[in-house]
């Protein structure tokens, strides 16, 4: 052999030995298990915290129980903004909602103008989320249910759809119902493609007829048949019932009447995996009424999905968190008690110390940025994060990763510490406008409805509506009053406004209200 081809041989042997030894030895996929856990997260629509056992309420949740005994209790968790589809934004992105550079959000509330974050957030087409960041990171990343955050207003989903678009209250046809079908699987398709692996039995907003009815089974189906198919590898799951949004009265109606309903139309056939007569029945020997049955139905679901991991033997190394998207009794509004405040329970038996308890302040910011950590994922340079991490929360339950949370809501925005909370309302020239103006009505219901910050607050005391509000916690845990206006709390209440004004002027260039002044604000 000639000498230089000898050596060219043993350089390319080393080097092909080199590489073997890279790719068997250091690939997690080859020889070693990727230790990176599963997550899912379980959104419920609508709840507040007195609706769950573990937190004291009158209803039969024994699923929540288990979270709680074998997990982590979060007794102040919040979430940023009070309605669906801003907080189910921040739950996707790790953002204020106000961050968002969505179609929908600019066409409404151009740059350099004041934000005012409601329904009018959608999810950008960038794919800055959970599901494509966690996916680059080579998980499968799977989305169930209720989505409510396409970019896009109500005015546009009949050209976004087309001939496949189910108008609102329809009279229902054969016909109709094949349509029906077909337009969730369109859905799928288009959360895929803002960066999801895998979609499935999807509800793209409320329930509205002729479909209305909600069905949990249909929900809980594809969620377990997507851990199925992903218990070999990392996933991470978003899993959203439709469940507890709409008068109680709706639950039983749905759960009696309406077996067949889901978002792809009516099925042929029940699917039978939650037996509905045995709620009602666990319902009564509880000595609890129709009124209730929603909370045991919803937790069934949940039961079916830990029922799953325990079978796959996966159970120790997967996140389980369980979290409303907001209050329900003073929905729309920035009030701490049953508006902000959560219920929040996290069960991570590999990390997370049994009946674990804790006290901390967080926000639903903070969700995206843990799952990031624990999954070692390369965050886009371009990728903004408003959240903070709270991996070491799960290590250590004392641990408090905030001293304050930051809340916004139409024209409102708050500010929450342990001992205070405060809100601030600063209307737009224009909507001030609008109220003086011969359509009040229609603007009115701007400025309190769900969209404002005041919204269901409003029942809840007169001084709901004032510009500035202070609340002492400590002694006024339900801030029932407003102590801006006394003079023994004007260093309070100062300090609160310096760290509105830090953090509103840290989300970008946009003015709100006298904090930060500029063209269309007011100080009112």
């Amino acid at each position: 052999m000639n000498p230089l081809n000898s050596i060219l041989m043993k350089i390319t042997l080393h080097f092909l030995f080199a590489f073997l030894f890279l790719f068997v030895f250091l690939c997690p996929s080859h020889g070693e298990k990727d230790e990176r856990p599963n997550i899912i997260v379980f959104l419920v629509d609508d709840y507040d915290k007195p609706e769950t056992s573990p937190y004291g309420g009158k209803v039969l949740t024994p699923n929540l129980d288990r979270l709680a005994k074998e997990g982590m209790i979060c007794h102040n968790a919040h979430v940023t903004s009070t309605v669906c589809t801003p907080s189910r934004y921040t739950f996707l992105t790790g953002r204020y909602a106000s961050s968002s550079h969505s179609n929908t959000f600019l066409d409404e509330c151009p740059e350099g103008t004041q934000a005012l974050p409601a329904f009018n957030v959608g999810l950008e087409s960038d794919r800055m989320n959970v599901g494509r960041v966690l996916a680059d990171a080579g998980y499968a990343t799977g989305f169930v249910g209720k989505y409510h955050v396409h970019d896009t207003d109500h005015s546009k989903e009949g050209s976004l759809f087309g001939d496949l678009y189910v108008p609102k209250n329809a009279k229902y046809s054969d016909q109709l119902n094949k349509r029906k079908f077909k337009l969730e699987k369109l859905q799928r398709e288009l959360i895929k493609k803002n960066g999801f692996t895998w979609a499935k039995n999807i509800y793209w907003g409320n329930l509205k007829q002729p479909f209305k009815g909600h069905n949990p089974d249909w929900t809980a189906k594809a969620a377990l048949e997507f851990i199925e198919e992903h218990k070999d590898q990392p996933f991470y799951l978003h899993c959203c019932s439709t469940l507890l949004h709409g008068p109680n009265g709706e639950w039983f109606k749905s759960m009696m009447e309406k077996e067949l309903a889901t978002g792809e139309g009516y099925l042929k056939k029940p699917l039978g995996l939650i037996d509905r007569k045995s709620v009602w029945e666990r319902i009564q020997k509880a000595g609890l009424t129709e009124a209730e049955v929603g909370y045991l139905w919803m937790d069934d679901s949940l039961g079916l999905i830990l029922d799953k991991l325990d079978k796959l033997g996966i159970a120790d190394n997967t996140i389980v968190v369980f979290v409303s998207d907001h209050g329900s009794e003073r929905k729309g509004s920035l009030i701490k008690t049953r508006g902000t405040e959560i219920p929040c329970l996290i069960r991570w038996p590999k990390v997370i110390k049994p009946g674990s308890v804790s006290r901390g302040l967080l926000q639903n910011t903070d969700f995206v940025p843990t799952w990031f950590e624990l999954a070692k994922a390369k965050i886009p340079e371009k990728y903004h994060i408003d959240g903070k991490s709270l991996a070491a929360m799960f290590e250590d339950p004392t641990v408090s990763i905030r001293k304050y949370i930051y809340g916004e809501q139409g024209a409102a925005r708050a500010i929450k510490t342990e001992a205070f909370e405060y809100i601030s309302i600063r209307y737009t020239d224009e909507q001030i406008t609008g109220a003086l103006s011969k359509r009040a009505d229609r603007a009115y219901k701007t400025l309190l409805g769900l969209s404002s910050g005041i919204s269901r607050a409003r029942y809840f005391h007169s001084d709901i509506f004032s510009a500035d509000q202070l609340y002492d916690l400590s002694k006024d845990p339900n801030s029932q009053k407003n102590v801006a206006n006394d003079s023994s709390y004007a260093g309070q209440l100062k300090k609160m406004k310096v760290i509105l004004t830090k953090t509103v002027k840290e989300l970008g260039p946009r003015p709100y209200g006298d904090f930060v002044p500029g063209a269309g604000t007011s100080d009112a």
